[in-house]
């Protein structure tokens, strides 16, 4: 699956999200919005960044949920707004004209599928993501680390 279908996915989430304010968004809009925050400078989904930052966050065992094969673990809105940062949930919020709170509670619904649907088993992104961390041996070091 490319990035924009995986995007696609997360926008048809957060607009069936239980949030009224992003039931009628366009879908493009919302596709759009996630590619803006969650994308690198090369328009590739950044995953690298947003595992080092769940780490750092001491939130690892929830991006190791949606890596793998299992259920994915929920993420509260603060913890997202940890994750990606305030600027990144109010410029999310501004593109699609919604209150703050709203953008903080349709990206906690839709990253975890997001982030699960680019790394199915044996998917080139999900080997990427392993090179970036030091493959097998540099996430069970960093898990090691969030456990030990």
């Amino acid at each position: 699956m490319d990035l924009i279908e995986i995007l696609k996915t997360g926008a048809v989430l957060i607009r069936g999200n239980s949030d009224d304010t992003t039931t009628g968004l366009d879908l493009g809009d919302i596709t759009n919005a996630l590619s803006k925050i969650l994308s690198d400078e090369n328009g590739s989904l950044d995953l690298g960044s947003l595992v080092n930052s769940l780490s750092e966050g001491g939130l690892g065992a929830i991006v190791s949920s949606w890596l793998g094969s299992g259920e994915n673990a929920p993420i509260s809105e603060s913890q997202i707004a940890e994750l990606l940062g305030p600027d990144r949930v109010s410029e999310f919020a501004s593109q699609l004209n919604i209150p703050e709170e709203s953008a903080a509670k349709a990206l906690a619904d839709a990253l975890p599928e997001v982030v699960n649907e680019a790394t199915p088993e044996g998917n080139s992104m999900a080997e990427e993501l392993l090179a970036k961390i030091g493959g097998a041996r540099g996430a069970m070091d960093m898990l090691g680390k969030m456990f030990g």
